[in-house]
């Protein structure tokens, strides 16, 4: 099984531990961080979203016309734009990339968060409106001829594109989210499903109900699962755990005193969940970054030397994880040293296992 490494498209160089030194969009930063991870081995970046953000939308653009080969995973957020709007938007950037395009759909975890936009929907409402928005766009996407649509959340007549994207049938679709709510639109309708990095036991349980969540939606193949770490590494496991606590000293500092949170999405709080067990699980899974920013998003770290975090990913690959989501907390420098010296080592890995498992299987298929 293939394994592709997902990155970061910031647009300036501001991060957990570290104020950013120019403006939120700064052009000359976002072009070198992306060139940056074209060079060393990466396969796609993410442009996240943030009510108060540098539009993705715009960034990805701007990166899809300046760099060759990268892929773009687009975070779009349904409660602000309107899906026939958004579908043949999406659609344009695939054209302007050349068919590097994937859509991360996010439903939205924090009430406040949604209602700096207009959004006051509740979570699992906001779930179903997102289920029903990559319907449409879906069928927009792949649709030639003029068609009406009432849903619960969307009513539109006699619609049709103009705009296709160049992948056929169309781009790929990806979500995220940890509670029923979430499984059931994600297992119905997502082509990825995101992960943050918890303990291996934990993750295999999610990937399961994942499983069970697009078999109950009548799909015969299952979303392939990506994973998400923040990855401290150095050459020894000595230098690798000084960074650790470095960083976390630095991200402690930058919050202040927040220390006291009580996060609304069920991911957040299965993190927390999990740093309350214990700092350390499996090989090289760190929890107390995700204690000490809430659980907020992508935030448990991987630490050891590039051997010991390329094997603790290689353990997650083996549950069926195939798309590692990584982020360091110095975006460049991480990115070149994580490109250098740990996605060699994975990529070589899964193809020596997937040659011996090929080899495997290769009597058996002339058997039969």
């Amino acid at each position: 099984m293939p394994v592709e490494f997902l990155g970061i498209a910031a647009t300036n160089d501001g991060s957990e531990t570290t104020a950013r030194s120019g403006a939120a969009f700064d052009p000359d930063y976002t072009l070198r961080l992306a060139r940056a991870h074209e060079d060393h081995g990466w396969d796609r970046v993410l442009f996240a979203y943030g009510s108060g953000s540098s539009d993705p939308t715009t960034a990805a653009a701007f990166l899809a016309a300046r760099v060759d080969r990268l892929n773009i995973l687009l975070a779009h957020r349904p409660n602000v734009s309107y899906p026939t709007f958004a579908a043949r938007t999406f659609a344009t950037l695939d054209q302007i990339s050349g068919g590097r395009l994937t859509v991360h759909f996010i439903t939205g975890g924090n009430d406040h968060e949604q209602r700096r936009e207009g959004d006051t929907l509740t979570k699992d409402q906001r779930y179903s409106r997102t289920r029903e928005y990559i319907q449409i766009v879906k069928k927009i996407w792949t649709t030639h001829e003029p068609f009406d649509h009432a849903g619960e959340h969307y009513t539109f007549h006699d619609y049709v594109s103009d705009v296709f994207p160049v992948q056929q049938p169309r781009p790929g679709v990806s979500f995220g989210g940890s509670s029923p709510a979430a499984l059931a639109a994600g297992g119905a309708e997502a082509d990825v499903y995101c992960l943050w990095g918890e303990p291996l036991a934990e993750t295999a349980q999610q990937i399961e109900s994942i499983r069970q969540a697009a078999a109950a939606a009548g799909r015969r193949e299952v979303p392939r699962i990506q994973v998400a770490f923040r990855p401290i590494i150095a050459p020894t496991e000595e230098l690798a755990w000084e960074k650790a606590y470095r960083t976390l000293g630095a991200i402690r500092e930058r919050r202040g005193d927040d220390g006291q949170f009580a996060p609304e999405n069920t991911g957040s709080r299965r993190l927390i969940a999990i740093a309350e067990r214990g700092e350390r699980h499996d090989r090289a899974l760190w929890t107390p970054t995700a204690a000490a920013t809430g659980g907020a998003g992508n935030s448990n770290a991987l630490v050891g030397t590039p051997e010991t975090v390329a094997a603790a990913l290689l353990d997650y690959h083996a549950l069926g994880v195939d798309t590692i989501s990584a982020r360091g907390y110095d975006l460049l420098g991480d990115a070149i040293d994580f490109g250098r010296h740990v996605i060699p080592l994975v990529r070589e890995e899964v193809a020596r296992r997937d040659a011996e498992l090929a080899a495997r299987r290769a009597p058996a298929a002339a058997a039969g």
